[in-house]
């Protein structure tokens, strides 16, 4: 009897498994994941797993007697390579297929690659898995190591905070002109700017990346696109991601910038859904459909979609929001900042606590709030309101 298959075994495919049995699902649950490890926490992986504060064991979602427990069919070290809709299978890459009835695509996404000069260089790195993260931590080890990261987004700033703790240059590269540019406002990106400096980072803005230069096979300095040369042991980069789509668009599922999917999650046909990271979204708190990176709304869209499936009624997407660790600076933002027109400061950034608010037509759509977890949790509310 086929049953639902889950691509992809991140928080958004367990999720889904574990709210298909909680609806009172009973056929049968295969969850693949191409990692050969079990699901685990990835938002920690630039931050204390990193930091060696966390293991990789305690980084682990569920205890492996979970699965069996739950009639969940737990494969990992699984990679989809097509799928045959008219037939209602996927091929995987060891040659076999599996039927299914329902296909819930939730295959995230993988870091996006650097495509300069020198990118097939040992030492350039990227953080997207654990297996990503314990290479860079092998790379560190053993002294002081010159680090320059391309990308001043949240996992770019995120890494260059744990690595100054623990000792080592950093420099940032950044195309654009601001910090954080995709997400934030000047305020915001200003504040993290000057809070970097001062922890010892060297931050580089309006700066493009040439190439990578390398003697032996190994990296020992990035080109700029001025042509300077700045020493480095070790690159990485936080570029974003790219969403794992292909083998959804090869078959013929609308994915121009991820899965596009309906208020249910379901795609443009009726037996594949797709969740997280690579799901194109038509969220109410924008005009246009989104794909959002975060763990609550991988959460959500899960519960979502095994709805769905069960035929019971789903929940109403709530106010997204996202969040940030950098030194002893807690960033929480609610809502989506597209479009605004109006900022407004509350409290002091000098005093390390404050919050942007983000206004369109007078109406609040979204707020940045550095360690004011109760203001967070108020704006978010008036922003669902």
């Amino acid at each position: 009897m086929s049953g639902t298959i889950i691509v992809g075994a991140g928080q958004a495919g367990l999720q889904v498994a574990v709210a298909l049995r909680q609806g009172g699902y009973r056929k049968p649950v295969i969850l693949l994941g191409d990692e050969r490890h079990t699901p685990y926490e990835r938002p920690p992986l630039s931050k204390e797993f990193l930091a060696g504060k966390r293991t990789a064991a305690q980084l682990t979602l569920r205890k492996p007697d979970f699965y069996s427990s739950q009639g969940i069919d737990l494969r990992t070290g699984v990679r989809v390579l097509s799928l045959d809709r008219s037939a209602g299978r996927v091929h995987l890459a060891d040659g076999s297929h599996l039927a299914y009835e329902r296909l819930v695509w939730a295959a995230g996404g993988r870091a996006r690659r650097l495509s300069c000069p020198g990118a097939d260089a040992a030492g350039l790195h990227y953080i997207r898995t654990i297996d990503d993260v314990a290479a860079l931590s092998d790379a560190l080890a053993g002294g002081m190591k010159r680090v320059v990261l391309v990308g001043g987004g949240y996992i770019g700033l995120e890494t260059a905070a744990v690595l100054r703790g623990l000792g080592h240059d950093v420099t940032v590269l950044e195309a654009q002109d601001h910090l954080l540019a995709r997400v934030t406002a000047p305020p915001i990106s200003d504040f993290y700017r000057d809070i970097h400096r001062a922890e010892g980072v060297s931050i580089r803005l309006g700066t493009a990346l040439s190439g990578l230069r390398a003697v032996a096979g190994r990296i020992n300095g990035v080109v700029l696109a001025d042509s300077e040369v700045l020493a480095a042991d070790i690159v990485i980069a936080g570029i974003g991601i790219t969403p794992n789509i292909e083998p959804l668009a090869e078959a013929g599922i609308d994915c121009p910038n991820g899965v596009r999917v309906d208020a249910t999650c379901t795609s443009n046909d009726p037996a594949i859904l797709a969740v997280g990271d690579c799901a194109l979204f038509p969220s109410p708190y924008t005009d246009r459909p989104v794909r959002l990176e975060s763990v609550p709304n991988a959460m959500e869209q899960a519960r979502i979609a095994a709805a769905t499936i069960c035929g019971t009624p789903a929940p109403s997407p709530s106010v997204p929001w996202f969040w940030s660790n950098q030194y002893d600076l807690r960033l929480q933002s609610a809502g989506l900042n597209m479009g605004w027109d109006q900022i407004e400061m509350i409290g002091n950034p000098a005093e390390r606590k404050f919050a942007l608010r983000y206004f369109r037509e007078g109406r609040l759509i979204s707020a940045d709030c550095i360690n004011m977890p109760a203001e967070f949790a108020q704006m978010k509310k008036q922003i669902r309101e």
